[in-house]
């Protein structure tokens, strides 16, 4: 069995909180208010950029294309870029990312 993306970090935050647990117990709540704060700030950029920008979504660069496995018949899907797109969706992918990034940046140095 193939373990999950980022397995690695996830373990690693379990036992950094296990420490911060035995050192200072008295910080585990703001620990997990500021860790919330972050979160939901990252919620609110993308959405801040979906409202923005509704017709430069990233998704809107790509199309769907079916192939169909000539075996068992099974169809599969796969998104490509528009012909002359790929520009625009680098772009959009970018410009998402500055505009969650600066939201979370905002939220964590306000707090």
């Amino acid at each position: 069995m193939k373990l999950p993306r980022l397995f690695g970090l996830v373990v690693l935050n379990v036992i950094l909180i296990g420490i911060l647990i035995a050192i200072a117990p008295q910080q585990v709540p703001l620990t997990l208010y500021k860790l919330s704060l972050v979160t939901l700030a990252g919620l609110v950029g993308y959405w801040l950029d979906r409202a923005l920008f509704p017709y430069a979504r990233p998704d809107s660069f790509l199309e769907r294309i079916a192939f169909k496995n000539t075996r068992n018949d099974q169809v599969f899907y796969s998104d490509v870029f528009k012909k002359g797109q790929e520009l625009a969706f680098s772009c959009s992918l970018v410009r998402r990312a500055i505009i969650i990034g600066c939201a979370m940046l905002a939220m964590g140095l306000g707090a």
